[in-house]
């Protein structure tokens, strides 16, 4: 039964599990790099080692569990310890006395990430009709990033209303994660379902059992991703912004967080970011089932690329809240639409594996992406981070437009 036209309840509540587990993970994600830097302090090199460590281990486990998701013809119990392992991480954080704690619950919630991540995609393929693949993965995109507006909201609220030291503030929004990430799994259990398939004896792993067009959609991925460094910089090149630029800070922001205006304005612009990613996830979606995946990527990458121009050179506070609302259309125009395009490319018996080699390739160079863009900001300076990131997503914009041939949509499963 479809809830929205090419919407299944499989998918809707996988839509309502990430909606929930985003309110967790949004809540922490733009203050951790602040906790890092200015209750920890870290040096930036830290921030892009332990975001890149996190993420390069969401890759790698991702195309191993959607192998054996594969293999096994179980997608829900992967999805199910994934979530679990996310959930007990988030209120680790709160124990944190040096850097090396973040990483460890860093890594912890990531390893549940890579555990579910390609398994659930595949759940969401398995139970979408073909014609709507681009408007199912935006859709659980878009509620995804409707719990990464409400996230950073309540930790907003949460900064302005407890009355402890900035420190501590840190500290109960990481406790009060656990709460929403908590609901996402019991929904999880009580809700989802999928069909039982029979295990795949012999089946192995071989990329000659991939197509062409795959192998290159692949490649052109991963030279995005080696500029595609963790959005903790953005935050921190936001705040260095506002801070030198006092005056762009709204005087009900000022007034009612003082000391704290700077990390709420930040704050506040990151959610401006998810607004856009979440409004325009399923019409970019379904906008691909149209005119094709290749098309519309080709813009967020475009897109992606001017603004990490724009965060180079920007000097004004008012030009940051331009660029996040911006930047939301690159990963509303990517997301969820690379994830239908790689579904496209490959047999119906190998989306798991096919979703995790993708995850694993584009993800294995975000440690690399991370730890580049750290070096580069403490040696040159931002903008050579952010002129870096510039470079990769137009040289992948142009390879796409080159090596894929204009095709809607190709089908092989």
């Amino acid at each position: 039964m479809a809830l929205i036209k090419g919407i299944k309840k499989n998918v809707f509540v996988l839509g309502l599990v990430s909606f929930f587990m985003d309110i967790s993970s949004e809540m922490l994600y733009p203050i951790i790099p602040m906790f890092l830097t200015s209750v920890l302090n870290a040096p930036m090199f830290i921030v892009g080692v332990i975001e890149g460590i996190a993420e390069s281990t969401a890759s790698i486990l991702k195309v191993v569990s959607g192998w054996l998701s594969d293999k096994t013809g179980k997608r829900k119990p992967f999805v199910i310890y994934g979530y679990g392992l996310s959930t007990v991480a988030k209120p680790l954080l709160a124990f944190a006395a040096t850097w090396h704690f973040v990483l460890t619950a860093r890594f912890l919630d990531r390893f549940g990430k890579g555990l579910r991540s390609s398994a659930r995609d595949a759940l969401i393929a398995d139970s979408t009709e073909t014609g709507y693949r681009g408007k199912a993965f935006g859709f659980h995109r878009s509620l995804d990033t409707v719990g990464a507006v409400f996230g950073p909201l309540i930790a907003l609220l949460a900064l302005y209303y407890y009355s402890g030291s900035l420190e501590d503030k840190y500290r109960l929004i990481f406790l009060i994660a656990f709460i929403p990430a908590l609901i996402s799994v019991v929904l999880l259990v009580l809700f989802v379902s999928e069909k039982k398939s029979e295990t795949k004896n012999g089946m192995r792993f071989r990329l000659s059992d991939y197509s062409r067009e795959f192998k290159i959609f692949l490649l052109i991925s991963m030279i995005f991703s080696i500029g595609s460094s963790s959005n903790a910089f953005l935050i921190l090149r936001a705040r260095n912004i506002f801070e030198s630029d006092l005056g762009e800070i709204p005087l009900f922001i000022s007034s009612n967080f003082g000391e704290m205006s700077i990390l709420a304005v930040v704050i506040l612009a990151y959610v401006v970011y998810n607004i856009t990613y979440s409004v325009a996830s399923m019409p970019a979606g379904a906008l691909s089932d149209r005119i094709g995946r290749r098309n519309v990527m080709v813009g967020g990458f475009l897109i992606f690329s001017l603004v990490y121009l724009g965060f180079a050179f920007a000097t004004e506070g008012y030009i940051m809240w331009i660029l996040f609302a911006v930047y939301g259309f690159y990963i509303a125009m990517t997301d969820g639409v690379s994830k239908a395009f790689v579904v496209d490319l490959v047999p119906a018996d190998k989306r798991g594996t096919a979703i995790g080699l993708y995850y694993t390739a584009t993800g294995l160079l975000a440690l690399f992406s991370s730890i580049i863009a750290g070096l580069l900001w403490d040696y040159i300076g931002p903008q050579a981070t952010f002129l870096f990131s510039t470079g990769t997503a137009f040289a992948a914009a142009v390879m796409m437009v080159a090596l894929l041939p204009r095709f809607n949509q190709v089908n092989r499963g």
